[in-house]
């Protein structure tokens, strides 16, 4: 009975380090999990079917519910500046594929805002099982074991992941934020530079390093008006002409 009683222990042990280890969230610098599912616009392996673009996976607990279909219809909107960012998107979630079909036709029947009806063009993933849910994190059990959290993944053209954020299912995304990030993370890269607290695209870029060298500064002595300073910690790059 004891030997029974430790063994059924071990399972449970491993069983747990499984579970745990099933739901972990895939961190930043991290290679995007693969998978393949059905969607909206056919059969999807996430995220090589994307190509070197950047991809964003934003999951939602429910179709129909009145948050995720505000968000859907903000990301409908949104979906031309994030082409022009050069940015994909791959909506999931653990509804069926009828469900999903239904849920876009319904979408696409609407008038949010004023705005006029929009196309859904980005696919909505079906995750029946919950397998991919798992994969990266999006079940959240002490507030649910069958529904996704809030999640967005933003992952780079080498399908590496950047930037993951979560929001509970009561309060829906701001889309503007999500758009903030990749612009943010693409600006950092061309320019190997830094973005301070609360920047926006075509605010002024911090610097990781003192900006120029005294040699620099003798070969090319315009080269501070490009930079200010805030006390002796702080070097800013100047986007604009004149400072702030």
């Amino acid at each position: 009975m004891k030997k029974l009683c430790i063994t059924l222990i071990g399972i449970f042990a491993l069983t747990a380090i499984a579970v745990s280890q099933e739901n972990k969230i895939p961190l930043i610098g991290s290679k995007a999990p693969s998978f393949t599912l059905q969607s909206t616009a056919g059969l999807i392996n996430f995220p090589e079917a994307f190509g070197n673009n950047w991809k964003i996976l934003f999951s939602h607990p429910q179709d129909f519910t009145p948050v995720c279909t505000s968000e859907l219809l903000e990301l409908a909107f949104a979906q031309k500046d994030f082409d022009e960012m050069g940015v994909k998107i791959a909506v999931i979630s653990v509804d069926n594929i009828k469900v999903h079909n239904d849920w876009k036709l319904h979408l696409e029947d609407l008038d949010y805002k004023q705005r006029g009806k929009q196309t859904i063009n980005f696919p909505i993933l079906e995750d029946l099982n919950a397998k991919v849910s798992r994969k990266y994190g999006m079940l959240h059990e002490p507030v649910s074991t069958n529904r996704d959290i809030r999640g967005v993944f933003v992952i780079d053209g080498q399908n590496v992941i950047r930037s993951v954020s979560f929001y509970p299912m009561e309060i829906g995304r701001n889309i503007d934020e999500i758009k903030r990030i990749v612009l943010a993370l693409k600006t950092t890269d061309e320019h190997k530079v830094l973005t301070p607290a609360n920047w926006a695209y075509g605010d002024d870029l911090l610097m990781p390093y003192f900006p120029f060298s005294a040699s620099q500064l003798t070969v090319n002595p315009e080269i501070k008006n490009d930079f200010y300073s805030v006390g002796d910690r702080l070097w800013f790059k100047k986007t604009q002409k004149n400072e702030p």
